[in-house]
């Protein structure tokens, strides 16, 4: 299926706006997921066939691999990721207000790099309206994850209220939260990955999570930090460190970078953050980064340039735990799901491995 995807389908989409063919997509999928017998065949043609479980943030997982945020900002595809055999997605950015995000063309490809540069702004219809989807959508069979975002006419000093009262408002119905403070499409949100504002962010979303996991007498949902891949290390470690003495659950690593493979291409001289190939071993250095500093003790979920089984491989190996694609959906298709995961199942039986998870950070035992 990958085959008829770059031979047909790609060329279609490649010269469609990248935002259009994106919201096309989507809408194919949620309505042929949408009928039980095309979600059938959905499942017939995409679920991978072998299991790799793996356990993380007390949860279950199918395999490794999932959905990034920005693919279903509304959580319009529930059903559609699940059909096409993904462990979990990620809806969102949601922040508290909705908003239009930026103006139009704000996303953009480059083929032959198999690079995005988007610009989007977080657009989204706002905590409460998502809620509301959430909860018609009814519980899902795998987990699902909210991306959580500041509003851009929230004031920097009045971010962790943002951030608190989107978590607050989603709570019931998602079981894992990303606290975004690396998009570089909102004016000075980067500057909320630093000091005070950080922990006052974490702070406010622990209370709200403790809050609710007593009033509705269930368990506490996982809270990660999701990263920009453009700081330098003395940042990342101090993000780190708030993260741990906050006794935060995991990292993203990372978000879209500020970077460029180059500025000759009209796509590298938009602004935004820009991800796919180009950002892979970046994201993977971080990852490698991270796993070694925290000695393995904080989960690392991956993301950032997985277009194929060897690039999931190298996140797994270099630290990250769970792994997730955006871009490697848009030039690959909805085969890339089995793909990846067969792959790394012949990588595991390659290394005489029962179970993925002894893959994870495998590069630094074999170092040490």
């Amino acid at each position: 299926m990958g085959r008829l995807f770059r031979w047909f389908s790609k060329p279609l989409l490649a010269i469609q706006d990248s935002e259009k063919a994106h919201a096309r997509s989507l809408l194919m999928l949620r309505i042929a997921s949408s009928n039980p017998v095309f979600r059938a065949i959905l499942r017939l043609l995409y679920k991978p066939k072998k299991n790799l479980p793996m356990h993380c943030f007390g949860l279950e997982f199918d395999h490794p691999f999932g959905i990034a945020a920005g693919m279903d900002k509304r959580a319009e595809a529930l059903r559609g990721w699940e059909s096409i055999g993904l462990a979990f997605s990620e809806i969102g950015g949601v922040t508290m207000f909705e908003q239009a995000g930026n103006p139009k063309p704000r996303m953009f490809r480059h083929g032959a790099d198999r690079s995005l540069v988007n610009r989007m702004g977080f657009n989204n219809p706002g905590s409460e309206k998502v809620a509301q989807q959430l909860q018609r959508s009814g519980p899902q069979s795998k987990p699902v994850w909210a991306n959580l975002g500041k509003s851009k006419l929230t004031p920097l000093e009045d971010a962790a209220s943002d951030y608190s009262t989107t978590m607050d408002c989603l709570w019931p119905y998602v079981d894992v939260f990303v606290i975004n403070v690396s998009s570089p499409n909102t004016p000075g949100l980067r500057e909320l990955q630093h000091g005070d504002h950080l922990k006052g962010i974490l702070t406010s979303c622990i209370d709200v999570n403790q809050r609710n996991s007593q009033q509705q007498s269930r368990p506490k949902k996982p809270l990660l930090i999701k990263v920009a891949p453009d700081l330098s290390t003395d940042e990342l470690d101090a993000i780190v460190d708030t993260a741990m003495a906050c006794e935060i659950d995991g990292i993203v690593a990372t978000n879209t970078t500020l970077n460029r493979p180059n500025q000759e291409h009209n796509v590298y001289k938009q602004q935004g953050g820009c991800s796919g190939s180009p950002l892979r071993q970046q994201s993977t250095e971080m990852i490698a980064h991270i796993y070694s500093y925290t000695k393995g003790k904080l989960p690392i979920v991956g993301v950032g340039g997985i277009m194929n089984a060897e690039d999931a491989w190298e996140k797994i190996t270099a630290g990250a735990t769970l792994l997730q694609a955006y871009a490697g959906f848009v030039f690959e298709g909805p085969g890339l799901t089995k793909s990846i995961v067969h792959g790394l199942h012949r990588k595991m039986r390659q290394h005489n491995m029962d179970t993925l998870s002894e893959a994870v950070g495998l590069n630094h035992r074999q170092s040490s």
